[in-house]
């Protein structure tokens, strides 16, 4: 090795050594924002495609976790604390997916519509035929794990800032 390579690499280690080594919540923050930065821009592509916006989206997904029907009460509260809008907003927005036909509204009930059904079905089909090589390339139980890892921690976040 050269001199010069030598006090190069003597002065990369120092440098590095002399770095304080970044918390694994920090370093685990990071990695989450960039996997969803890109899974992200992933979904707005297949959203420019279908014309939706994500929040009509989300929404959809919440109806279809919620089991595809419930009160419009419960639906407006869901929507306002896992979209994070307030509650007027959250039922303009339900509002919203009754007047396009995507839910319906019936005796203070909602529930998802066809159209809304497959407008969902379509996005989510999109996305598998873009993400499942991605998916496909790890063990499924690791998945699991992390899927129940990153719930837990959206859980005990939101206790934190409630």
């Amino acid at each position: 090795m050269t001199q010069s390579a030598t006090t190069q690499s003597a002065t990369t280690q120092s440098a590095t050594q002399s770095q304080p080594a970044i918390p694994v919540g920090l370093r685990l923050g990071q990695v989450i924002g960039q996997a969803q930065s890109v899974l992200s821009g992933l979904l707005a592509g297949v959203l420019e495609q279908t014309q939706t916006k994500n929040e009509t989206y989300q929404a959809l997904q919440r109806m279809a976790l919620l089991g595809g029907e419930v009160s419009r009460d419960r639906y407006v509260s869901d929507l306002s604390d896992w979209l994070d809008l307030n509650r007027r907003d959250a039922g303009q927005l339900a509002d919203r997916l009754i007047t396009a036909g995507l839910l319906t509204a019936a005796d203070g009930t909602i529930r998802l519509a066809d159209a809304g059904a497959q407008l969902r079905a379509s996005i989510i089909g999109s996305m598998g035929a873009i993400t499942t090589p991605l998916w496909g390339s790890f063990d499924p139980a690791d998945l699991e794990t992390t899927i129940a890892t990153l719930r837990e921690l959206t859980l005990r976040a939101r206790a934190l800032s409630s």
